[in-house]
């Protein structure tokens, strides 16, 4: 299975790193850098073997902040320091529902729609993780 190929795989280069030809130890390069690098985070770069809901890289992460990284540019010219604070919220909820699997049309025109009349103490149920849409007509109205 793919998941003993990588235990394999792991073990393996764990052994390499640890022992150079002659059971001389790592030196002073930039290849020695590298090892030790990675072996003082060793713990951290196997917990995909340990637990299976961590990914074995960061892609989607990456895939997330992508917007934010090719508009950063843009976001230069948000008029003051208080419109680039506007983007870095808009985009925050906006990436949030995506990450919930929500459409951020969908989500906005509820929330937004029903912000006013929602309770103070109750606006955990509007973050994207807990929304729950109470009817089409928001959807319409946007």
């Amino acid at each position: 299975t793919a998941f003993h190929s990588s235990v394999s795989f792991s073990i393996g280069l764990y052994f390499k790193m640890v022992t150079f030809p002659g059971g001389t130890s790592p030196g002073k390069g930039e290849l020695a850098k590298a090892i030790r690098y990675a072996l003082n985070r060793w713990k951290a770069f196997t917990l995909f073997l340990e637990d299976g809901r961590v990914a074995i890289d960061n892609n989607p992460a990456e895939r997330a902040i992508r917007p934010v990284c090719v508009g950063r540019k843009n976001y230069l010219f948000a008029g003051s320091d208080t419109g680039g604070d506007n983007i870095a919220d808009a985009m925050t909820l906006i990436e949030s529902a995506k990450l919930s699997r929500l459409n951020p049309h969908d989500y906005l025109a509820d929330v937004l729609a029903r912000i006013n009349e929602h309770k103070i103490n109750r606006l955990h149920e509007l973050l994207p993780w807990n929304w729950k849409p109470v009817n089409t007509l928001h959807r319409q109205a946007a």
